[in-house]
């Protein structure tokens, strides 16, 4: 059993950074891929990006590659989602997510946190 509790959330003007933590319980945080995904309002929720359970592999959705940056304290059972450059189409809640394989989310979520992009 794997909870996950996100945080980092906020209010930021186009263009500007925001970093995402997610602290997680468990002594198996390190055996699992972590990743993030995000739900705008009216839309499905998005696959983000994702990590490798040893943090060397990192993927990304096209949509904020080059602009987000995931990253994991295994020591510290936590993962981080570094957003630099953001975008008005990035307001959603972001959820952080654990267990799943590449592409695909696992069983396990925090409870979200807002992030909004103003103009």
């Amino acid at each position: 059993q794997v909870q996950l509790v996100e945080s980092g959330g906020g209010l930021v003007q186009a263009g500007g950074s925001l970093r995402l933590s997610c602290a997680a319980s468990g002594r198996t945080f390190s055996s699992y891929t972590m990743g993030w995904f995000r739900q705008a309002p009216g839309k499905e929720r998005e696959y983000v990006a994702q990590i490798s359970s040893n943090g060397i592999s990192t993927y990304y959705a096209n949509s904020v590659k080059g602009r987000f940056t995931i990253s994991r304290d295994n020591a510290k059972n936590t993962v981080y989602l570094q957003m630099n450059g953001l975008k008005v189409e990035d307001t959603a809640v972001y959820y952080c997510n654990a267990g799943g394989r590449i592409g695909v989310g696992g069983e396990y979520w925090g409870q979200g946190t807002q992030v909004t992009v103003s103009s």
